[in-house]
């Protein structure tokens, strides 16, 4: 049983990312496993950023023992731990950082588990790979997708970041989109709202009750006077908006010297012109999601996801007619309270209502299906209704499709290539060293003597890739150069920027919300840019 105040605590000691993702969200990051493979310094920050907000749990995989470079490189591994296992020196220090999350270590490498134990991989969340060569990643990346596990692929090489998601399929619910409007349906009054603004007179209202009605009714008044007077289509061009904008200004109280009175809910208004009157209509990405397969032939196995998908654009098809269930929140806004209240009343009952259909039909189709009504959550249906606007899917492809000759997405290289300094390069940089690796069991350059011979070594390497794989692009020497002198090093710069990158998309994952980049992320530290590829 909890100890009486330890959620304040946690709520204290949580405060900042609650608000972020809410108990959902946390308590999802707190019931999850996430393996990490290789204590390297760039697999032990992605573990400090999942330790410190409070990850369930984390297994890390390595076989390697600590050396004097992993201890100067990494802040989690320490002088007295040369010669001990990696794995399990990182563990008890990364445990430290938070007493609520349990750390595991498995002294064993990649390749052994892939041979003796591949099913391992599959209790976990979620896998992420830093520092792992080619050919193993290869066949984790393909035991993991036919296992329908994410896989996260985190590499720091030099100055060089770079992360791949592979993940079959991930829906998000919670996108928290950057520039929300309001769901206000001022074009589209439902019945409730029109008969509540109705039963405004602004004609014939005191002082008081006159600066005190909300901006909403307001906007929604004078745009019953606009269609009557001047257009029957809502005020789009900047013209037509300054001149509505003019039609509420004529609205404002005026003195016995004829003096407007400062009336600030008019003021407000005459700013909110611009977002309120945004038309009502389904955005492209959730029309999509209505016509994609999985949401159009719903079976036994359809997530809860699409099921409810299905069942909002049912409730489109019908009692939404044509437009998605109302979100239920106003802004914040000057008004007295009994107003605003009963504003915000008429917006949250209608969403309610809305949230019963769209349950109703999911019911329907749980039925169809022949599951139990209580498989979806009332918690599911009322977060995916009130995001209904705002529903994203993702769709990475595998790894083997990437480095398949005939199925790798040669467009988006070439597209990229315009600009000879495109982070893309550098993508085809670290294929080239891959191959390096293949052919000469190290990287190139990790030894100062080596750095002269291998750049004619690498070169022919690239040479090699770009011509397989029929890229008629150039890739400047600088570039070779670059990459012998690196040495295949981890500059803990460079880990930490990644580290922290890659662990807000691991917790994207696990939480499902914000959305994941698709599917290929490069940062150069050199000019301290990022773009990220559907490769």
């Amino acid at each position: 049983m909890a100890q009486p105040g330890s959620a304040s605590l946690k709520e204290q000691r949580y405060d900042r990312q609650l608000r972020l993702w809410g108990d959902h969200g946390q308590e999802a990051l707190e019931s999850a496993h996430v393996c990490v493979i290789n204590a390297t310094a760039t697999g032990t920050e992605i573990l400090k950023n999942l330790v410190l907000p409070g990850i369930g749990s984390f297994t890390i995989v390595d076989g390697n023992r600590v050396s004097g470079e992993d201890v100067g490189n990494n802040f989690f591994l320490q002088k007295s731990h040369i010669g001990q296992n990696r794995a399990q020196s990182a563990t008890e220090l990364l445990q430290e950082l938070n007493n609520d999350v349990s750390g595991n270590f498995v002294e064993e490498s990649p390749e052994k588990l892939l041979d003796n134990d591949p099913s391992f991989f599959n209790r976990f969340n979620l896998v992420v790979a830093t520092q792992l060569p080619e050919s193993t990643l290869l066949r984790l990346a393909e035991l993991l997708w036919n296992s329908n596990v994410p896989l996260l692929v985190c590499r720091t090489y030099g100055l060089v970041g770079y992360m791949r998601v592979i993940i079959k399929e991930h829906t998000v619910v919670e996108s928290h989109p950057d520039n929300m409007l309001e769901d206000l349906r001022l074009d589209k009054q439902f019945p409730e709202l029109r008969e509540h603004i109705q039963s405004y007179d602004l004609d014939h209202m005191d002082k008081k009750d006159h600066s005190h009605t909300p901006w909403i009714v307001i906007v929604a008044k004078y745009l019953t006077k606009w269609f009557s007077e001047k257009s029957d289509q809502l005020p789009k061009s900047y013209k037509e908006k300054e001149a509505f904008r003019q039609l509420i200004r004529q609205g404002i109280l005026k003195n016995e010297n004829g003096t407007p009175e400062d009336e600030e809910n008019f003021e407000e208004a005459i700013k909110n012109v611009n977002t309120a009157l945004n038309t009502t209509e389904i955005p492209r990405c959730i029309e999509e999601i209505f016509n994609d397969d999985c949401c159009i032939n719903i079976t036994e196995q359809s997530p809860s996801f699409w099921i409810l998908a299905r069942a909002v654009k049912e409730f489109v098809a019908n009692e939404g007619q044509g437009s998605l269930p109302v979100r239920g929140t106003i802004p914040d806004m000057i008004a007295d309270s009994n107003k605003f209240i009963k504003l915000q009343n008429v917006y949250r009952e209608k969403a309610k209502k809305d949230i019963a259909a769209v349950g109703n039909h999911a019911a329907k189709l749980l039925q169809s299906l022949g599951k139990a009504p209580e498989s979806i959550s009332e918690r599911e249906l009322k977060l995916l209704c009130s995001n209904s606007a705002f529903l994203r899917v993702v769709r990475c492809r595998s790894l083997s499709e990437e480095y398949g000759l005939n199925t790798f997405n040669k467009d988006e290289i070439i597209s990229h290539m315009d600009n000879p300094d495109s982070e893309v390069v550098l993508y085809l940089m670290l294929r080239a060293v891959d191959r390096f690796y293949k052919q000469h069991g190290r990287y190139p350059g990790v030894y100062n003597y080596q750095v002269e011979d291998d750049i004619g070594k690498l070169k022919s390497c690239l040479t090699g890739f770009l011509q397989e794989h029929v890229l008629s692009v150039v890739v400047k020497d600088d570039y070779v150069h670059e990459f012998c002198r690196y040495g295949a090093a981890e500059p803990h710069a460079i880990a930490a920027f990644m580290g922290g990158a890659a662990a807000q998309e691991v917790i994207k994952v696990i939480t499902g919300q914000f959305v994941i980049f698709n599917n290929t992320y490069i940062y150069s530290g050199m000019s301290q840019t990022s773009a990220t590829f559907q490769l």
